[in-house]
């Protein structure tokens, strides 16, 4: 996998559009004038939790024996569930959660919104199909988070912008990109499975 095919994968998983109403639910009842900085402050803590992720999944691996065949499949089938919900939303499989009395810390808008448990599966999976490519798969998730994170820094203005409808339309889009995505993940896994024995 290229550069630009992981930071493609990752922004794809990332989801920032789609996340942009949660984000606004919560921080609904932070004061105006601290919003962006919990906002800033918030996706720099998922980025730390994501590059220590990077480093630390690989050795995870390795304690519960998963072959990366079995990996490559697991993260098309965890994606192809990601994606359903994206084109197919419903308020059964919405992560949205209730509006916080409190300011926000770590959960949600750092984890699961950012950096989520099907982001850090991806990133287990690139380092383990290549771990001596490390440079190349920090690079991707710094890319990937960058991109992520000027939409949702922003995200107060892009919702008054484009609207609900415009925002549903690009994530369902993206949702579709990542069924192809998945599906292929998952022939990859299996072939390479089949190619072994």
């Amino acid at each position: 996998m290229s550069l630009m095919q992981a930071v493609t994968l990752l922004f794809l998983v990332m989801d920032p559009l789609g996340n942009i109403p949660f984000f606004m639910t919560a921080v609904k009842k932070v004061a105006p004038q601290r919003r962006q900085w919990v906002i800033a402050r918030e996706l720099l803590i998922a980025l730390a939790i994501m590059v220590a992720f990077l480093f630390a999944g690989q050795g995870l691996l390795g304690l519960i024996q998963v072959s990366p065949e079995a990996l490559t499949a697991a993260g098309g089938i965890i994606l192809m569930l990601i994606a359903v919900r994206m084109v197919f939303p419903s308020p059964e499989t919405t992560l949205e959660e209730v509006s916080l009395s409190d300011e926000p810390f770590i959960v949600p808008l750092a984890v699961p919104y950012t950096a989520g448990p099907s982001l850090l599966a991806v990133e287990v999976l690139l380092v383990s199909q290549d771990p001596g490519r490390w440079p190349v798969w920090l690079a991707a998730v710094l890319m990937a988070w960058a991109a992520s994170a000027a939409i949702l820094f922003l995200s107060g203005y892009l919702e008054r912008i484009l609207g609900e409808r415009v925002l549903l339309a690009i994530e369902r889009l993206m949702g579709m990109v990542l069924v192809m995505i998945s599906t292929q993940m998952v022939f990859d896994g299996i072939q390479r499975f089949f190619d072994m024995g």
